[in-house]
C-alpha cells in the first residue's frame, strides 16, 4: 500500500473537527488499516468524505447506513470496541 496515501488517510481520520469524531474515526483507522486491501482503503477514503455527524450516526446506529457503506467494515465500526480515549 502506498505510504503517502496511508499518511493522508491517517491525517484525515484524526483531524475531523470534533474530538469525538477524531477518536471514533481515527482509532478505527489506526486499529484496522493494516488489514485492509485496496477495496477497503477505497471504502474508507469515500467514507471520510461524508460529514462527521453522519458517520457517527451510522456508527452509533442512530441513522440507517446508506447501502454504499453497509457491510462488514461498517459493522466493525459499529462495534466501537476499538476506541481508545486517553485519560
Amino acid at each position: 500500500m502506498d505510504t503517502a496515501r496511508l499518511k493522508r488517510l491517517h491525517f484525515r481520520a484524526w483531524h475531523r473537527g470534533t474530538r469525538e469524531a477524531d477518536y471514533m474515526i481515527g482509532c478505527y483507522f489506526d486499529r484496522f488499516h493494516a488489514e485492509w486491501g485496496e477495496a477497503e482503503v477505497v471504502w474508507f477514503e469515500t467514507l471520510i468524505e461524508e460529514d462527521d455527524v453522519d458517520i457517527m450516526a451510522w456508527a452509533l446506529r442512530t441513522q440507517s447506513v446508506p447501502p454504499e457503506y453497509a457491510g462488514p467494515l461498517m459493522a466493525r465500526m459499529q462495534a466501537l470496541d476499538y476506541v481508545d480515549i486517553p485519560r
